[in-house]
């Protein structure tokens, strides 16, 4: 496993009637639902440690920093970028962005900790 700060991805998404608060039950406008612009910024994160692991490893989510600062109406095309900003062990911090055509949507820091798929997988409830 080779990791280094600096490590890029992407993820983008036509916001979609299915993508909005009101379709997610996270809210009752119909508007870009926040979890779904965290799943989106999270999608990043993986496309950024694209190709690191083999299929005996992962990485999975263990803490979102997130501030959600525009609303997006369906049809709007957002795009999140992810930088991998530290190593530590196995944690892997990274920050993230997700911009419009007219500038920042939303913007924090997701957590990844590498694991073993399988010994992962066993210990899940």
């Amino acid at each position: 496993m080779h990791l280094e700060p600096g490590l890029c991805g992407k993820a983008s998404l036509q916001v979609g009637d299915a993508d909005t608060a009101e379709a997610m039950r996270s809210g009752s406008v119909p508007v870009l639902a926040t979890p779904r612009l965290i799943a989106l910024c999270e999608e990043a994160t993986c496309r950024a440690v694209d190709g690191v692991f083999g299929a005996d490893k992962t990485t999975v989510g263990v803490r979102i920093q997130f501030d959600h600062l525009a609303p997006l109406k369906p049809g709007s095309e957002v795009t999140a970028e992810a930088v991998l900003e530290r190593v530590e062990g196995r944690r892997l911090t990274f920050t993230v962005t997700a911009s419009d055509n007219d500038g920042l949507v939303g913007a924090g820091r997701v957590t990844r900790v590498a694991v073993a798929v399988e010994g992962f997988l066993d210990k899940a409830r």
